[in-house]
């Protein structure tokens, strides 16, 4: 494999693309130490793994110091960079042993480190100066002035978006200069990165601390007031998406200027990166060597649907969210399309082939039973091994025992043969890897005594206005703009994009004060001059995040429910300083807020008559609605006025 010189902010120097700029950096995950390898013989340019704690994928324990370490010079020998996420967000009494693990990190081989914390981001530059931050997309970064604040004000060298954000508002993101990094495959949090609370909440394990239990992949309905569902769609999988899929953007990502491009899957199996990055690898170099092609992008969405998937949407890169951005009827892998069902006889099936399928595969036969089916019909789809290796336009006979019709499309779900390649090239690579001599890495405790903590600012306790009123409700009560704001604290939204940023300046212009819960609202709120506090998900579990929060010029600073609720003991020394409070909606506590409107389970949007959709003369939106889990609880639900999803404790 070919060495892929890198600059320091991690851009790969290739040669140009005609009038683009120099390709992106391919980032790949890895789990362990067989995904590293894999990623990097796939051809990532950099790769991003966790060590031990401290990281957003607790479960994710695949690497000794050993092996890490190996891996790390096993990819430097590639060119291939390693980062290490530190994402989560940390107690006081955790900064030290972060810290510690930051600096062991980069002595094992790590080239930067991952954080969401802005006190541990702060808390590892003044313990290694050289230390190089990427910000995490858990920080929740929508807009150009956050971006901006976060590279002036906690030195980060890079910023990782929200997956929400359109291809025009990467392109403004990447025109501030600071080098942003984007998704661009991979499963995807319905909720916004950093501004979920679901978990926590109702099961007490925390997403802001790596340990969610993906609500959002389960079973759910949707009521009315009077308890009726209304639900139309098929399935129950109501707030799971599809995974996300930018491979057919990917000409106008490079354009905009992105610096890299992240593959999501730190869970997954090491076959599944090395398919997913070999495949991303062939299109980024399709498009230096200029043989891409709209056709291209056809083949290429093919054979990343041999890897897990849910499906695939590209909703979001073009400013939808409306239901098909989700998988309704399921949440689990739905593989890809590569023929139907031409003839059935006795315990076998006759496929006809519109791809390429090798002895090994699994097939899944998409049969729907017809109304009048029996109730013990299996509700799983038959799965059933492929005996032969065939091309497109063949037809292969399958074992099958299961009732199928004649049509039922034919999915693959397990491909033999991306399996074999990996098993393949890994033997190789860890031959290499174990060729690797190491010094020893003694890495001692840093001494660390901290930032200067709140303790040393001295503050004047901010006056309460009367009372508070929330900025996504001011939509509906207050359209026009004009209500007299300067008596109330408005507690402004939790995200803050592009098309929310005047609506956000005439807010703030017209309060008496107001909570922010973005950074880029803090950026705003510090350029007018107004007077501001902080709230989740502007995230604060340390006094270092406190102190940082002090210095920019927040007065108050209210915790997160799901500290109050969970950790209250880990907090007590924080919430004991003046002007820390609870939550802001104690009264209701919001389990999560997402782009995709709840309300498109019940049938399509109406529409007017050029086919826009005006959320805002929504009349679904006036009316009760409640998720109901499993166990009969009931969630209440509302929409604003932009069509964004609230999901509240019950």
């Amino acid at each position: 494999m070919p060495n892929r010189a890198m600059s320091p902010s991690g851009r790969c120097e290739n040669s140009p693309l005609g009038g683009r700029t120099a390709l992106p950096e391919l980032l790949a995950p890895a789990g362990g130490f067989d995904q590293m390898l894999a990623a990097i013989v796939a051809g990532a340019d950099a790769i991003y793994a966790g060590l031990d704690g401290f990281n957003a994928r607790v479960s994710a324990h695949g690497f000794t110091d050993d092996e890490f370490a190996r891996g790390c010079a096993v990819a430097h020998a590639h060119g291939v960079r390693v980062y290490v996420t530190l994402n989560v967000f940390v107690f006081d009494d955790e900064l030290d042993d972060a810290v510690a693990l930051g600096a062991r990190a980069l002595s094992l081989g790590a080239d930067a480190l991952i954080v969401a914390d802005a006190g541990l981001s702060r808390s590892l530059c003044e313990a290694l100066p050289d230390v190089e931050i990427h910000l995490s997309t858990q920080a929740g970064v929508h807009s150009e002035s956050a971006v901006r604040l976060a590279a002036d004000q906690l030195g980060v060298e890079r910023v990782t978006t929200a997956r929400e954000l359109t291809v025009e508002e990467i392109a403004a993101l990447c025109a501030t200069g600071v080098p942003i990094e984007v998704f661009c495959h991979g499963a995807i949090c319905i909720g916004y990165s950093g501004a979920c609370e679901f978990s926590a909440l109702r099961r007490e394990r925390s997403a802001m601390r790596g340990d969610c239990t993906q609500p959002c992949r389960l079973a759910y309905d949707l009521v009315d007031g009077a308890g009726e569902s209304v639900v139309t769609v098929e399935g129950d999988h109501l707030l799971c998406p599809h995974d996300y899929l930018g491979i057919a953007h990917l000409p106008k990502l490079i354009d905009a200027g992105v610096a890299s491009l992240k593959i999501e899957g730190r869970m997954k199996n090491p076959d599944y990166v090395f398919n997913v990055v070999r495949v991303w690898r062939r299109a980024l170099d399709m498009l230096r060597d200029g043989t891409w092609s709209d056709d291209t992008v056809l083949v290429l969405e093919r054979e990343l649907g041999r890897s897990f998937n849910r499906g695939f949407t590209d909703a979001y890169l073009r400013g939808r969210s409306g239901a098909e951005l989700m998988s309704f009827e399921r949440a689990i892998n739905q593989g890809v399309r590569v023929g139907g069902l031409v003839a059935v006889g006795h315990e076998e099936v006759t496929v006809e082939l519109d791809a390429a399928v090798s002895a090994g595969d699994t097939f899944e036969i998409r049969f729907y039973p017809g109304t009048d089916a029996r109730p013990d019909v299996p509700k799983r789809w038959p799965q059933v091994p492929c005996p032969v290796d065939a091309e497109a336009g063949e037809r292969v006979v399958v074992h099958c025992k299961r009732k199928v019709d004649v049509g039922c499309e034919v999915y693959l779900i397990r491909s033999a043969g991306v399996l074999g390649q990996t098993a393949s090239v890994l033997e190789r690579m860890r031959v290499e890897a174990d060729a690797v001599i190491l010094a020893e890495h003694a890495v001692e405790a840093l001494p660390f005594e901290g930032v200067s903590f709140v303790d040393d600012v001295v503050l004047e306790e901010p006056i309460a206005p009367a009372g508070m009123v929330f900025a996504w409700q001011l939509m509906d009560q207050d359209p026009r703009g004009v209500r007299d704001l300067s008596g109330v604290a408005v507690v402004l939204d939790e995200v803050c994009r592009a098309g929310d940023v005047e609506r956000t300046r005439s807010v703030m212009r017209r309060a008496g004060r107001v909570v922010c819960r973005n950074l880029g609202q803090v950026a705003i709120a510090r350029e007018l001059g107004v007077a501001f506090d902080v709230a989740a998900p502007v995230f604060c579990a340390n006094r270092a995040t406190l102190a940082w929060l002090r210095a920019l010029g927040a007065g108050r600073v209210y915790l997160s429910a799901e500290l109050v609720a969970n950790d209250a003991e880990r907090i007590g020394g924080l919430i004991a300083l003046p002007g820390v409070l609870g939550p802001v909606d104690a009264e209701r506590p919001e389990l999560m807020v997402c782009e995709h409107c709840l309300l498109t389970a019940e049938g399509v949007c109406a529409t007017d008559a050029t086919g826009q959709v005006h959320c805002h003369d929504c009349p679904r939106r006036r009316q009760a609605r409640y998720l109901v889990e499993r166990d009969g609880t009931r969630l209440p639900v509302a929409i604003d006025a932009c069509g964004r999803t609230r999901i509240f404790l019950s």
